[in-house]
């Protein structure tokens, strides 16, 4: 006898809700099918459907982002780490109170407490034919990041000795979410005997599955422009899986005009909560990317306050629009800064800090179009600076000397310097690859320091 076993996924949404309702269109459709022909689906979510960019999952902190995998009936999601690290301690522990579908990861838990209810490690499913099947899920370890928010994120490679011999043991077949990145995925697929990887984090796109050392690895990008599917059939004669494939799905051009009525719903209670007026404003502020701006130049001055650093540097990039005279929201603050970037202080000796500056003073990263790592602008633009400057050689185009509080930065000295943790990840700044000295500031994000800059204005 043979089973139908279909696997339906969405992965790194990050919440670019006019797409969701065009995958579930397209979803709703094939489950019914399934429905009628009496075969078995699963609908999983690969994490990061969560992120703060939208006014919707700012206005609510991830709440409607959840109420929305509720309507769709899912079954499993995991934890990426826009759900994981870009909301508020509490937030995160009471996020999924109210899911109707299981949330597995087995490489995060609370420090400081009990894990939540809704936290598994993994999940069994049994189908009508009793073929047993193994979810479990894996988040990125983002340790200084979890740390501050008094969460543990393990290993998930120690996670993985210890639970896949349970899940062999139990189940006839293992699926991975794995909100870890390509590269993982298929060291996953080499090292450990599983059925199918459905892979995130890393954006990467498999228009059809892959197969590693007999693992199917299927991923779909990024933002909900494909949802993944994975068909297996099993022989029950042979107690094996007899065939395996996987495939990204493009969106249809049809919608669910139910979703599309929901999504309508949540984004006018959004903006009723992010409507607070902040301030009220005397003047205009204009931004430029390539040109520093009155906003920023006060903007990074708040920031080096803020974080009682000795300097602070942040691009013009950061903010995507100015503010007009009079009364600024919320709402206003979220459209001009809405990337989930938290603020960073690092210790960088006086060596690592001109270095830093040259390369921030370079024309090829002024005008890097960077993705991901929280940035969700168009380019980084001119970097801004508090309590820094520097003598330029505009025929040589090179930095001479650079000054902090008006004296000559000494390379064997160590300095604070305030930024985006953006910036602090090794492979975007080089300069800085060893600096292990690090404090993220956490729940905040930039745009809570560009308020109270706002507030004193």
């Amino acid at each position: 006898m043979k089973e139908q076993i279909h696997l339906y996924f969405t992965s790194d949404l990050h919440s670019h809700f006019q797409y969701w309702p065009h995958i579930m269109d397209s979803i709703n459709k094939r489950v019914n099918q399934h429905k009628v022909d009496g075969e078995y689906y699963l609908l999983l979510d690969n994490g990061d459907h969560v992120d703060r960019v939208h006014p919707i999952s700012e206005a609510t902190l991830g709440q409607a982002n959840v109420k929305l995998l509720n309507k769709a009936n899912y079954h499993t999601v995991t934890l990426g780490n826009n759900e994981g690290i870009t909301l508020p301690k509490d937030n995160l522990y009471h996020l999924y109170d109210d899911a109707r579908f299981d949330v597995v990861c087995a490489n995060l838990r609370p420090v400081d407490a009990t894990s939540p209810s809704w936290l598994k490690t993994y999940k069994i499913y049994t189908t009508p034919n009793q073929t047993k099947v193994g979810v479990i899920g894996l988040t990125a370890p983002f340790k200084k990041f979890y740390e501050q928010l008094n969460w543990d994120v393990t290993d998930p490679y120690a996670e993985l000795d210890q639970y896949i011999p349970i899940l062999r043991n139990e189940c006839d077949l293992i699926v991975v979410l794995s909100h870890l990145g390509m590269y993982d995925d298929e060291a996953i697929a080499e090292k450990y005997p599983v059925d199918v990887i459905l892979g995130g984090h890393t954006h990467h796109l498999y228009e059809e599955a892959k197969e590693v050392n007999g693992t199917l690895i299927n991923a779909v990008g990024k933002q909900g422009r494909f949802f993944g599917y994975v068909n297996l059939v099993i022989e029950h004669n042979q107690s094996k899986k007899s065939q395996a494939y996987g495939e990204a799905i493009p969106i249809p051009a049809t919608l669910d005009l139910k979703t599309v009525n929901y999504l309508n719903e949540l984004e006018t209670y959004a903006n009723e909560q992010l409507n607070q007026v902040i301030t009220n404003l005397k003047k205009p502020y204009e931004i430029s990317w390539f040109e520093e701006s009155e906003i920023m130049s006060e903007f990074v001055k708040t920031l080096k306050d803020w974080t009682g650093a000795d300097a602070a540097a942040l691009n013009s990039g950061v903010l995507l629009q100015g503010f007009n005279v009079g009364a600024v929201t919320k709402k206003h603050i979220h459209e001009s800064c809405p990337h989930p970037m938290n603020p960073c202080k690092m210790v960088l000796t006086g060596e690592e800090l001109i270095e830093t500056i040259k390369l921030f003073e370079s024309e090829r990263f002024t005008n890097f179009k960077l993705k991901g790592l929280g940035f969700r602008g168009q380019v980084i633009g001119k970097m801004i600076y508090s309590n820094i400057t520097f003598d330029y050689n505009y025929y040589s185009n090179i930095i001479q000397k650079v000054y902090l509080n008006g004296e000559i930065v000494n390379p064997d000295k160590e300095y604070t310097l305030a930024t985006a943790d953006t910036f602090s990840f090794p492979w975007l700044i080089p300069p800085i690859s060893k600096v292990n000295k690090k404090k993220y500031y956490m729940p905040e994000f930039l745009r809570n320091v560009l308020e109270e800059c706002l507030s004193k204005s």
